[in-house]
């Protein structure tokens, strides 16, 4: 009996053994075969980084493209194309690895496409000739598109905006165009073949230099992320770049390369500053005692004042957003009761409840924050809240910047729209890219306005 039972135990270890050797041997060459096979490898083994590009290499995008490839230690080969739809007919080409081409994360094409990080946040605009402002009928909401002949790109995430007003009720006048670039709509809206298209707040940033018969009349949408699109089922690339671009967030460098592309050229655009010269000319001089009343009995530079209005409503009384703010100062709703404010289109008003609301802004701004950095913590608040301030010191103190300075602050708001950060903060996710811009618009406003009131000749009075 002991000689049957030592042998059947004996079978049963071989049988055993020879098992866990088979899985073991299985797992290690599967790893092995993986390894070897993952997209990220064969990009580091062939040196070569396979990209479809929609814009040059002039581009924001192919600069960010072209810092990657950097990190990655590999050659850049780029793909043009004219179209996002020609953009996206690569999608299953086995030799592409990156599809870049302003593409916005809809909820439709996260269910067919693999996105990467997110890089950059944007707006969908309203973009119309100025021939219709020359006309006085701008539109500045969407019942005011009525009538209008407008332009966007067929199966684009303008197109799936516009659609959907459509389908709830709105009476559009759109024509959907087969394989136009964005690029090319706005052209034909600046020719005035086209009253109006959409288009990314980036994208018409980018050519409002170029075509100076373009003015955005609103923006249509909440913010927008863009991202790279990937191959299917290949997570070796996606978690490298989603490791890359959270660094080269943190160092700053993708801040100033926002910066560069975007904040730089739309401030050094030869229409917005002739336009901003016009408007102090025809707009300004009608508000500029209330500005004045109000900045002398709080104790706030007018033309401080007069900048922040013009960032927030290009000192136009009855602006509005699709979010609901509107007025001068763009007060919310909530704002302008708490400010006992009963009529936010009233330019006195306005102007009184936006100077009352900075105030109290600069009021709870730490005390451990001096100088003009003050203001600009204030500013901040005034775009994005005063919480989230709070939470880009706790962060800024976190990750080594100095939390009481705005050179520190700046480098991490953007860090807020990251859920990496804002899921340990306690006011959450925040647009946090956003505040810096407003705050260095509004300080190139106040220098253009405070340099023109120098020249006793021009200034407005």
């Amino acid at each position: 009996m002991n000689k049957y039972l030592i042998s059947f135990v004996s079978i049963v270890f071989v049988v055993l053994f020879g098992a866990l050797y088979f899985v073991s041997v299985s797992a290690f060459n599967g790893e092995k075969k993986l390894k070897n096979h993952s997209l990220l490898a064969k990009i580091q083994k062939e040196k070569r980084l396979h990209v479809v590009l929609l814009d040059g290499k002039e581009s924001f995008e192919y600069a960010l493209l072209k810092e990657y490839a950097d990190y990655l230690d590999v050659d850049l080969d780029i793909t043009p194309v004219e179209s996002t739809t020609e953009a996206l007919s690569w999608v299953n080409n086995k030799k592409i690895d990156i599809i870049s081409a302003g593409i916005t994360k809809t909820q439709r094409r996260q269910k067919a496409l693999l996105f990467g990080p997110t890089y950059l946040e944007v707006k969908e605009e309203v973009v119309c000739s100025r021939k219709i402002v020359q006309k006085k009928k701008i539109p500045r909401k969407i019942e005011e598109l009525a009538g209008l002949h407008i332009m966007v790109t067929e199966d684009s995430s303008h197109s799936q905006t516009l659609q959907s007003l459509v389908d709830d009720g709105y009476d559009l006048s759109v024509q959907y165009a087969q394989g136009t670039s964005t690029q090319e709509l706005l052209e034909e809206v600046a020719d005035h073949s086209v009253d109006c298209t959409v288009a990314n707040s980036n994208i018409y940033l980018k050519n409002l230099h170029e075509f100076s018969n373009l003015t955005a009349a609103f923006a249509i949408s909440e913010h927008q992320e863009l991202a790279w699109v990937l191959p299917k089922k290949e997570p070796s690339l996606s978690q490298n770049m989603q490791d890359w671009l959270q660094s080269y967030k943190k160092s700053g460098k993708l801040q100033k390369l926002k910066k560069y592309y975007y904040t730089h050229i739309a401030m050094s655009s030869n229409y917005r500053t002739k336009m901003f010269y016009k408007r102090m000319k025809t707009r300004l001089i009608r508000y500029e005692k209330y500005f004045k009343k109000y900045a002398k009995e709080y104790h706030i530079p007018w033309t401080l004042l007069a900048a922040m209005s013009y960032q927030e409503s290009h000192w136009n009384p009855r602006a509005r957003s699709f979010t609901g703010v509107e007025g001068l100062m763009m007060l919310t709703n909530a704002t302008a009761r708490n400010l006992r404010v009963k009529n936010r289109l009233d330019p006195e008003e306005s102007i009184w409840g936006g100077t009352r609301h900075i105030k109290y802004m600069l009021k709870i701004v730490p005390k451990e924050v001096k100088g003009e950095d003050r203001v600009r913590f204030a500013l901040a608040a005034y775009n994005v809240g005063m919480g989230h301030i709070y939470d880009a010191q706790k962060l800024a103190k976190r990750l080594h910047f100095n939390p009481n300075s705005w050179a520190g602050i700046k480098e991490v708001l953007p860090l807020l729209s990251d859920e990496k950060y804002y899921c340990k903060l306690q006011y959450g996710c925040a647009r946090g890219s956003e505040p810096v811009g407003y705050v260095e618009a509004i300080y190139h406003y106040k220098d253009m306005l405070e340099n023109y009131l120098r020249l006793p000749l021009l200034a407005v009075r």
